[in-house]
């Protein structure tokens, strides 16, 4: 086959320097349309709620045999399961670390990028029950927080390391709410801090104005090395709301292995 003789154009190495350029300006403000950014960030450039990333059902890209999350033989509740699996199965943890803190069992579990679990402790938690912060706690002295007002909000948060006011070493989980995870302190012998940690129940452990008291290791082997160099998911299960209306999230069926056609001798003729 036979083409017509043809010619490329000549350009002109300024115009198409800045046709490049602008190719690149329109492509960047495509893709920001696009693809939003996933983080909410303060004005202090902290942590602070976000919103459920996904609607609630999977999407098509999503694989057919689930991956699930991997509790290393740890018992969990119910919904600790349950968001785990859907973490990990619809990716929402966006490639990074996440921790799931179940207020109801006042445990704390921490996986890696890949839904394998790191550790669980048990947790000191808000002395009240709830699922939200008061309006302006955060900015408020803490002997003017009555009683009902100290709860653990839940939420989906991208949490950070940091310094709390007294320059104590803490993971940032809502600044503007002032709540935190940092390592337990015993500086008031009457609240029993330790030995509500240690206690087999979970009735004792509802004494923090809010913020999650993990034991002291924990925090320094565990925690601390998660956020060492990046921002982590933190899931904070409610206590009053169902699990599903907070998350969005779904559940996430286990596919039987042997029922996972491979290959042409599984195919029917």
């Amino acid at each position: 086959m036979n083409f017509p003789n043809f010619r490329l154009p000549k350009l002109d190495p300024s115009s198409f320097a800045a046709s490049v350029r602008d190719g690149m300006i329109a492509g960047a403000v495509i893709a920001l349309l696009v693809f939003p950014l996933t983080g909410w960030l303060s004005s202090n450039g902290v942590a602070q709620a976000l919103p459920a990333t996904h609607s609630g059902s999977p999407a098509h890209s999503l694989p057919s045999v689930p991956r699930l999350a991997d509790f290393a033989g740890e018992s969990a509740s119910p919904d600790a399961r349950h968001l785990a699996n859907w973490v990990a199965h619809a990716r929402d943890n966006s490639n990074l670390d996440f921790i799931i803190i179940d207020k109801k069992f006042a445990r704390v579990y921490v996986f890696d990028a890949q839904a394998s679990l790191l550790g669980v402790t048990p947790v000191l938690l808000g002395a009240a029950p709830g699922d939200h912060s008061v309006a302006g706690i955060g900015s408020r002295p803490i002997a003017d927080i009555r009683l009902e007002e100290r709860t653990t909000p839940a939420g989906r948060f991208l949490a950070q390391r940091g310094k709390n006011a007294s320059l104590e070493d803490v993971v940032w989980i809502d600044y503007e709410a002032a709540v935190s995870m940092h390592r337990v302190r015993a500086t008031d012998p009457a609240e029993r801090r330790l030995e509500r940690l240690e206690s087999a129940t979970v009735d004792d452990n509802r004494i923090s104005w809010g913020c999650i008291n993990v034991p002291v290791a924990f925090f320094e082997n565990i925690v601390q090395p998660v956020f060492a160099q990046r921002r982590a998911v933190v899931y904070v299960l409610p206590e009053v709301k169902p699990v599903r209306e907070v998350f969005g999230s779904y559940d996430v069926v286990p596919v039987d292995p042997r029922a996972v056609a491979v290959g042409p001798a599984a195919a029917t003729w």
